[in-house]
């Protein structure tokens, strides 16, 4: 029975994630398989790889042929330099210790390797994340400047409204206060002329008597001059 190491794929639409399995070649993808190996995960930087080394190496010696992906997954574990190097062991090609000291040399300078790869991504986020934080700062320094110079144009407004109308109330006061003066004063200028016309009347009515008195002598004149006219003839 042919066998293969793949992946089987989970995970949501647009946010996937897979499994690492040992599966017979003839088996759909996201069908049964033998033996689940590890997770990966390629939607985080960098990508999340869990697998278990023995296994996968206890396989890989027992020849299953992993694709593509896996294969590249295998060689970024190490795993696959495990098995040449173990197969060189098995050909008296290399000793054991000598298999285990190239590896773990492999495996350090991989590790370090993995360890500034992922500060080196770790730090280009950081500073994403510094200029995004940056970026909205900006944006809310902008509209804080623009929500003070709004409220402040409002505030002069309502200070200009508030001056109109104490204005207005000011004339409002005003105005009574001055037709009240007018009041007083055409009050004023009517007692002024009723006292002129009193002081003028009895002039008046003194001279309507001197002339009355006139009119009464010229009269009584009159009269005997017509009684002395009247004897005569």
């Amino acid at each position: 029975m042919p066998v293969k190491i793949r992946l089987t794929r989970r995970g949501r639409k647009k946010q996937p994630f897979y499994h690492i399995v040992v599966a017979d070649s003839r088996a759909p993808r996201d069908g049964k398989y033998i033996e689940k190996l590890g997770m990966y995960d390629p939607t985080t930087k960098p990508a999340t790889i869990d697998l278990h080394f023995d296994k996968a190496l206890d396989w890989l010696q027992k020849g299953a042929q992993p694709t593509d992906t896996c294969r590249a997954i295998l060689s970024y574990k190490g795993v696959m330099l495990k098995k040449h190097l173990q197969e060189g062991v098995k050909k008296n090609a290399l000793t054991q210790e000598e298999a285990d000291r190239k590896f773990n040399e492999w495996l350090t300078s991989k590790e370090e390797k993995i360890r500034a790869e992922r500060e080196t991504e770790l730090s280009k986020l950081e500073k994403a994340e510094k200029e995004r934080l940056e970026a909205e700062k900006k944006i809310s320094d902008e509209r804080a400047q623009e929500l003070a110079k709004r409220n402040a144009e409002e505030a002069e407004k309502e200070q200009v409204e508030a001056e109109k109308q104490e204005e207005t109330q000011e004339a409002g006061q005003k105005q009574p206060k001055a037709e009240k003066q007018q009041e007083e004063t055409q009050e004023a200028a009517g007692e002024s002329e009723a006292s002129a016309e009193k002081e003028e009347a009895p002039e008046q009515t003194e001279e309507k008597k001197e002339t009355e008195d006139k009119s009464g002598e010229n009269t009584d004149d009159q009269q005997e001059e017509s009684n002395e006219s009247k004897k005569e003839e």
